[in-house]
């Protein structure tokens, strides 16, 4: 009888242990993926004359930068370039914004990164007024609608 107490006993440790290590696993691995996580945002402020503004965030994943765009005050139906310049990826590609003149998405930018010689920190995030061509990248995309600091 004493046997089998002590058996429940160290069955029912074991189980509180076990318990207590997944816990803490579970917890281990939800504060490193948010803690470690590289981030950055821009506030994009309408330019002379234009009406668009919004936001862009910037989170460093395995495949690239995750670039999420939330824009308003752009011409209705009407496609952009969304752009980091100076020394980085530049052409992000071009977003659309529907018929309130709202464009809201998210582009993964491969070559893009949040530190080192690819950083996009402290260069300027733009939207153009038009498109841009990757078959002809010298013809531009017009003059920013927005712009803002990526900090």
């Amino acid at each position: 009888m004493k046997q089998r107490h002590h058996g429940v006993r160290a069955g029912r440790v074991r189980c509180a242990l076990l318990a207590a290590a997944a816990l803490g696993l579970l917890a281990g691995c939800t504060s490193f993926s948010s803690s470690h996580e590289k981030r950055a945002d821009a506030q994009l402020q309408p330019t002379v004359g234009a009406q668009a503004r919004g936001a862009v965030t910037f989170v460093e994943r395995p495949d690239g930068v995750q670039v999420t765009y939330n824009l308003a005050g752009l011409p209705p139906n009407s496609d952009h370039a969304l752009q980091v310049h100076e020394r980085v990826a530049g052409d992000l590609g071009n977003i659309h914004a529907d018929a309130n003149g709202v464009a809201a998405g998210f582009i993964v930018a491969p070559d893009l990164a949040l530190d080192g010689v690819r950083s996009a920190m402290n260069r300027a995030a733009l939207v153009h007024r038009d498109p841009s061509d990757p078959a002809f990248p010298q013809h531009g995309a017009g003059p920013a609608l927005a712009c803002g600091v990526i900090r």
